[in-house]
């Protein structure tokens, strides 16, 4: 018994190597790109966007996701290059949109998701 404890504790941490080596062969541009592209999914799914929308919408999930978004957007935006920078903020100010119109209450002009990074949406 002692034996597939053993093994088992083994195949775990050959899994966590090889996860670790995965991790270190992928550049910091593709990384932050990846976790924005997820983060942008999931924003759309919480505004509503899917193909069962109302099912899945939820405006104050999707306004942390929004926020933690923006935040890492504008962060990033210099390391991240001309390209890739834009291509994530036409994608943020599109969920943000889909929020403003999504949302009952309007917020305030610069008060909405991820504004406080982005400046007013419109």
């Amino acid at each position: 018994m002692s034996k597939n404890t053993t093994m088992n504790a083994e195949t775990v941490g050959t899994g966590s190597d090889d996860a670790a080596r995965d991790l270190a062969e992928v550049s910091a541009v593709e990384l932050i790109t990846t976790v924005s592209v997820h983060l942008l999914s999931a924003a759309a799914l919480r505004c509503g966007l899917a193909e069962d929308g109302e099912e899945h919408q939820d405006l104050d999930e999707a306004r942390t996701i929004i926020n933690a978004l923006a935040g890492l957007v504008t962060a990033a935006a210099p390391d991240l290059g001309d390209t890739h920078a834009r291509a994530l903020r036409d994608g943020l100010r599109s969920v943000q949109l889909a929020f403003r119109e999504a949302s009952v209450i309007q917020d305030a002009p610069g008060d909405g998701p991820g504004e406080k990074y982005t400046g007013a949406v419109s």
